[in-house]
Formats: structure tokens, C-alpha cells, sequence
């Protein structure tokens, strides 16, 4: 008969219970270790890597921006009336004086209407000179009446004082010399209304010959309307240039104020810079700037800043001063570099990539045994094209990792090799 041993049993649970508590405290453990540890450090190469020292000194904060060169003076030139494009006399690219024709345009009602115009000068300038024929006629008329009244008035006169003689001696009747002195004073109102109607006549002529001269003035006004219409047919340059565009074809049916073709002056060109919508706030007319044609570098300044923003960016002009490089032309590429300020004794570092002005950085900073980096937040100041002030976060002679470092985000360090 078998006997049961409690104690047996006690041992067992004994065992058991510290087994269990040895594994727990054993992954206790391991996890302790693990966390102390923490992750493994990723490994990156120096060399791939781009390293800036901070540095304290003036920093010249810049803006950099492409464009291209553009004339300061162009035109375009519009048709002055509906037309047909009959011929494209010269092409984009040619040199060209203020009187060049470019093209010529057709238009038969301009045309008709200018016939029109000069026949219906010739017709009033036929109907001048004929009503001066007649006026100058009727005008001799009257001269010739006005002469016989001054003839017969002096032979009344005449006859008056030989009557006066001739009654005092009593040669003649009082009767005969009564009648001679009535005739007299009749010859004499007749010369007065002679001269009143030469003076009226004189008037009248001036009327009617400026109402004809005024129909021809405005023959001519209209005929002048029409020469310049016709004239408009052949588009001239305008000025002397640079023919850069032709817009139309030839056969082309174009409207009143349809552009026709630009020209341009090549000899003064501004840079027209793009800059972003974030840096043009810092800049005003005047900066001065420096313009890179890729065959050389000429100063400048901002001429103009355009008060609207087009696909995130602003236009900005600036005028050029000194002569252009060999081959500066319009529409030519170029890049810019605005002065926006002189920062001096700041600290700063080379620029690292997606920098903003006013504005928090998360950089990788060498820790002293340059083996590894820690991630830093920095505060950033101005920012120039190359370098970025720093307000808050290094200090003089710290390095830096400037090359983008957004594949270790993740991590708080890491080891370079």
C-alpha cells in the first residue's frame, strides 16, 4: 500500500514557481538591456556626406533667381483696320529701321474709299476756283458800276459849278440851274450806294468763298483720313530694333487692333528675374544686383517689382548698367543674385536644403569624437543663397551635416564611418 508524501508535492510547486520566476526576471532583464542600448546607430559615409563649420563674421544676404533678358522698349504693331495679310516682307530675328514695311495688308474698301476721297478733292477744289471765276466777275461789275457812278458825279460836279457861275451872271435860268443842282445831288447819293455795295459785295465774296474753301478743307481732311488708312496697309517698324515676332501668316483675316508683329531695341535690355513668392517680401527698387549672362556679369539694380504673384513667384526687373557681354540678347537666360542686406558679425553655416528665413531647423551636429552626430534644433535667421544665420542652437566652430538628412528622420544620431 503506497503512502502519499505531502512534501513531495510542496517541493514540486516550489520548483515550478521558481522556474517561472527566473524566466520572467531573465526577460526582464533582456528587456532592460535592450532598451539601454537602444536601436542600432545607422552607419553613412563621411565622404558622402556635405559637413559646414559655423562660423562668426558679416554674412551678405542674397537672393538668388532666374529670368531672362528682355528689351525695355519694344512695340507691337496693330492693324488699323480690318484686312487680309497679303505679304511677309521680313522675318523674325532681322535688323530693322523706324521706316522698314514688314507687311503689307489689303483692304478694297480702303482702297475704293481713297479714289473716292481724292476725286471728291478734285471736285471741291474745281468748285473753289469756279465760284472764284464768278465772284471775281460779279466783283468787276460792280467795280465797273461804282467807276461810271465816280464819272458821272464828276461831270454833275463839273456842270454844278458852271450852273453857279452862270446863274450869278444871269446867263441861265434859275429854273435850268435848280434842275442841275438836283441832278448833281443825285449823282452823288448814287456814288455813295456804289460804294456801299462794292463794300458789300467785298463782304459777301469773303462768305462764299469760305464756305467753299471749307468744303474743300474738309475734302482734304477726309482725303488725309484715308491716305493714312491706305498708309497703314504697309506695317512699318516703327523704330529701330530688332523685328522679335511676326503673329500672323500670310492670308490671315485680321481685326482692328489684331497684333501683327513686336520689334524691339536690342541696344537696352533689363533682367526680368522670377523670385519666389517667400523671398520677394525682402526685396525693394534700388537693391542693387548682379546678373549672370553665362558669357559674363554685369551689375545693376532693381528697376521694378511687379505688385502681383503668378504661379507662386514675383517678377522682378532689373535695370543694367555698363555695357552688355558679347551676345546678350532678348529672351537670352540668365541668372541673378540680389543683394538683399550685409549681416555683420553673425553667426552663420553653408545653407542646408528646404532652409526658410525666421524658422526652425532639424540638423545632425558632429559630437566631439566626430564619430557620430546628434540631431539639434536650430533657429534660423536671414538666409542668403549659400549660408543661413543662426540665432539659436550652435555655437562658433561647431560642424554641422548640411547634406539632406530626411532618410534618418528617424533617428536621433548617427555614426559616420
Amino acid at each position: 500500500m503506497d503512502i502519499t508524501n505531502p512534501s513531495l508535492k510542496i517541493q514540486k510547486r516550489r520548483r515550478l514557481k521558481l522556474t517561472l520566476a527566473g524566466g520572467a526576471t531573465a526577460v526582464a532583464a533582456c528587456c532592460l538591456f535592450l532598451w539601454w542600448i537602444g536601436p542600432a546607430l545607422p552607419e553613412v559615409e563621411r565622404t558622402s556626406l556635405w559637413i559646414g563649420q559655423v562660423t562668426r563674421g558679416d554674412m551678405l544676404q542674397e537672393i538668388r533667381a532666374s529670368g531672362t533678358l528682355v528689351p525695355r522698349s519694344s512695340r507691337w504693331l496693330a492693324a488699323a483696320s480690318p484686312a487680309q495679310v497679303q505679304e511677309i516682307l521680313v522675318w523674325p530675328g532681322s535688323t530693322v529701321q523706324p521706316d522698314t514695311v514688314l507687311i503689307r495688308l489689303g483692304n478694297p474698301e480702303i482702297e475704293e474709299n481713297l479714289r473716292s476721297a481724292r476725286a471728291q478733292v478734285a471736285a471741291a477744289e474745281a468748285e473753289v476756283a469756279s465760284k472764284r471765276a464768278e465772284l471775281n466777275s460779279q466783283l468787276l461789275s460792280v467795280r465797273t458800276g461804282l467807276a461810271q457812278a465816280e464819272a458821272d458825279y464828276a461831270m454833275a460836279q463839273v456842270k454844278s459849278e458852271a450852273d453857279t457861275r452862270a446863274v450869278q451872271l444871269q446867263v441861265i435860268p434859275r429854273v435850268q440851274y435848280e434842275q442841275g443842282q438836283i441832278a448833281f445831288a443825285q449823282q452823288k447819293k448814287r456814288l455813295d450806294i456804289e460804294k456801299e455795295r462794292l463794300e458789300g459785295f467785298a463782304a459777301s465774296v469773303k462768305a462764299q468763298m469760305a464756305s467753299v474753301e471749307a468744303r474743300l478743307q474738309q475734302q482734304r481732311s477726309t482725303l488725309l483720313l484715308r491716305q493714312r488708312q491706305a498708309g497703314a496697309l504697309e506695317v512699318r517698324a516703327g523704330i529701330a530694333g530688332v523685328l522679335q515676332e511676326v503673329a500672323v501668316q500670310e492670308g490671315t483675316q485680321v481685326t482692328v487692333g489684331a497684333n501683327l508683329a513686336r520689334v524691339a531695341r536690342q541696344d537696352v535690355l533689363i533682367a526680368r528675374l522670377q523670385v519666389s513668392e517667400l523671398q520677394a517680401k525682402d526685396v525693394a527698387v534700388g537693391m542693387p544686383a548682379l546678373v549672370d549672362t553665362h558669357n559674363g556679369k554685369i551689375e545693376g539694380k532693381v528697376d521694378r517689382i511687379d505688385p502681383a504673384v503668378r504661379n507662386g513667384s514675383v517678377q522682378v526687373d532689373v535695370a543694367l548698367a555698363g555695357e552688355l557681354p558679347p551676345g546678350a540678347r532678348p529672351d537670352l537666360s540668365v541668372d541673378g543674385r540680389i543683394r538683399v542686406a550685409l549681416h555683420r558679425g553673425v553667426l552663420s553655416v553653408g545653407r542646408p536644403p528646404l532652409a526658410q528665413p525666421n524658422r526652425h531647423l532639424s540638423l545632425l551636429r558632429l559630437d566631439p569624437d566626430g564619430k557620430t552626430a546628434s540631431r539639434v534644433q536650430v533657429r534660423a535667421g536671414a538666409v542668403s543663397v549659400d549660408r543661413v544665420q543662426v540665432l539659436e542652437g550652435l555655437q562658433q566652430d561647431d560642424q554641422v551635416i548640411l547634406s539632406d538628412t530626411s532618410r534618418w528622420a528617424g533617428h536621433e544620431r548617427i555614426r559616420l564611418q
